[in-house]
């Protein structure tokens, strides 16, 4: 019995839940492989990268197949984040990515200035964000919401942090920038000094 359970989990763990499946290529995406490297062209724009060597990255049937060399536990990790990379490459240029962040705070706003992001978050003076590559911010029309896209799903998450970063969430307070989607834990304040008569 210990046998049988000790090969189960060897077979388990040799197996790539993820990197094994294909990546199917929704119409109008071309896709173009030049040894390791990987240019995905869509509607929304294209997204170039180069995957290790070891890995292998084929076009069969319309799909995008990664396989690895062997079972070695370095190739094991690298054929779930490549194929992990290739789909998000995919659906950048398809449907791209999106973060939305909302502004809490009396006085607290945000507002465009060309292409630059202005935060007047209570500091004694206003933050300039620049985008960072193939981003592109939008503030709503109340000034308290920043929407952030892009087709490169690192770069978006990368900008919207750099956003919140500027005034985390005060979770006495309940002020700050936070994600759209995001919980945050309230915590009761001090209570005042009790009196000993």
């Amino acid at each position: 019995m210990p046998c049988l359970v000790a090969e189960i989990l060897e077979v388990d763990e040799r197996m790539s839940r993820i990197g094994r499946l294909p990546i199917p290529i929704p119409e109008g995406v071309r896709v173009e492989i030049e040894d390791n490297s990987v240019t995905v062209t869509g509607p929304r724009g294209q997204e170039s990268a180069t995957f290790h060597p070891d890995m292998r990255i084929a076009l069969e049937d319309g799909r995008l197949v990664v396989t690895r060399p062997s079972d070695q536990r370095l190739h094991r990790s690298l054929h779930g984040l490549t194929r992990a990379l290739l789909k998000n490459m995919v659906q950048g240029v398809t449907e791209g990515f999106r973060k939305e962040l909302v502004i809490s705070g009396t006085g607290y706003r945000a507002e465009m200035q060309g292409e630059t992001l202005v935060l007047l978050l209570g500091y004694t003076h206003p933050v300039r964000m620049e985008p960072l590559p193939g981003v592109t911010i939008t503030v709503a029309r109340g000034a308290r919401g920043i929407t952030v896209e892009g087709t490169n799903k690192q770069m978006v998450g990368e900008m919207a942090a750099r956003i919140r970063a500027v005034r985390k969430p005060n979770p006495y307070l309940g002020t700050g920038v936070f994600y759209a989607d995001e919980t945050l834990r309230r915590k009761a304040g001090k209570s005042g000094r009790v009196s000993i008569a």
